[in-house]
């Protein structure tokens, strides 16, 4: 690994981190993530020793290959680098660094442009999903420019819609693992839900909080930050997710009535700083509480009607729009949502 490895930096969405090809990393995983720790700088606080920014939103990994698989071109590992802590893992998805994905891959020729714009099909590896991103190739060539804005991120890019299929219990086994829509932990209502990503969402209220709070006042409270972790910590087995005190799922999301017109109002622990957005997998979960017959989110949420659904999800810097297509049973069948990407440098990380 002296001479480095070939990666290429992008923003995906609301995060930024590393793209990798699968071939060009080490095939054992420890060397691996021993060698992707040293290129992030982890475990620092700072990451002063690496490319990662000092947060979990700019920590994270994409590992892509050719896909084997019928009807898919490409296979996605996402891992996500802690900070402070020598830990990589791939226990959840990331739907932000999805995003880069599509670009990446025709950049990089595992894909070609098929038009003004090009389908790539994904295989999610942390989920065993499928995602279709929708890549701007006009010409035959990814272009970053466009008009599309999303909150979180300044300024404007091509779009790239991705839409999302058959997610429930992706990683959970069930939509809801427990089979039920609201249980009671540490006397708080909760919905334990799983449509991409898994999630505890409560009533902001419940926790002692408006749920309007800037995020570092949220984890400059220590109180608060204790009960949120007692809770995922009880949470995780009954989710199917086993001992989570050193993952990253399932995501705390508090949620209030929306203040700016949305359906809902969010503030998510992801699951120990308080995330300056929300994810999207994790707003498609939450999304899909707010279309349950009741519970903490569907009791404060504005949902409209119809088979076709946009849900917009507050969160601290804006909203995320959720547009979720339903079923005769009114079960969500699809959801689709909206992102950008941006390549940031392309050459090589240096991990020795």
């Amino acid at each position: 690994m002296s001479d480095g490895v070939r990666c290429m930096w992008m923003r995906g969405g609301t995060s930024k981190g590393g793209y990798f090809l699968a071939d060009d990393l080490p095939a054992d995983t420890a060397e691996r993530d021993r060698f992707l720790l040293r290129a992030m700088g982890s475990p620092d606080k700072r990451q002063i020793d690496g490319m990662g920014g000092a947060d979990p939103l700019t920590s994270k990994v994409a590992v892509v290959q050719k896909s084997t698989r019928p009807g898919v071109d490409v296979d996605y590992l996402f891992l996500q680098v802690f900070v402070d802590q020598p830990i990589v893992t791939d226990a959840q998805n990331c739907g932000n660094i999805l995003a880069g994905v599509g670009p990446f891959v025709i950049e990089r020729g595992l894909v070609e442009a098929s038009g003004e714009t090009s389908d790539v099909r994904i295989f999610m590896e942390n989920t065993g999903q499928i995602a279709v991103a929708n890549v701007a190739t006009p010409g035959g060539q990814v272009t970053y420019d466009g008009d599309a804005r999303i909150d979180g991120v300044p300024g404007t890019a091509a779009a790239v819609p991705i839409a999302f299929e058959e997610t429930a219990g992706s990683s959970c086994g069930a939509l809801l693992p427990t089979g039920n829509v609201v249980d009671v932990i540490d006397g708080v209502d909760v919905t334990m839900i799983d449509n991409g990503m898994p999630c505890v969402v409560m009533r902001a209220v419940d926790l002692g909080i408006a749920g309007d709070e800037e995020p570092s006042v949220l984890e400059a409270d220590d109180t608060l930050r204790n009960r949120l972790e007692a809770i995922r910590l009880k949470a995780g087995p009954m989710m199917n997710l086993g001992d989570v005190a050193e993952k990253s799922v399932p995501k705390m999301t508090m949620v209030s009535k929306a203040r700016a017109g949305g359906a809902i109002a969010t503030r998510t622990f992801i699951p120990h700083r308080c995330h300056s957005a929300i994810g999207v997998l994790g707003a498609v979960s939450v999304a899909t509480a707010c279309l349950l017959p009741h519970g903490p989110a569907a009791e404060l949420a504005d949902t409209g009607e119809g088979r076709e659904r946009s849900l917009s999800v507050e969160h601290p810097s804006g909203e995320m729009t959720v547009i979720a297509t339903l079923g005769d049973d009114g079960a969500v069948q699809r959801a689709a949502i909206l992102r950008t990407a941006r390549k940031l440098f392309d050459g090589v990380v240096f991990g020795d």
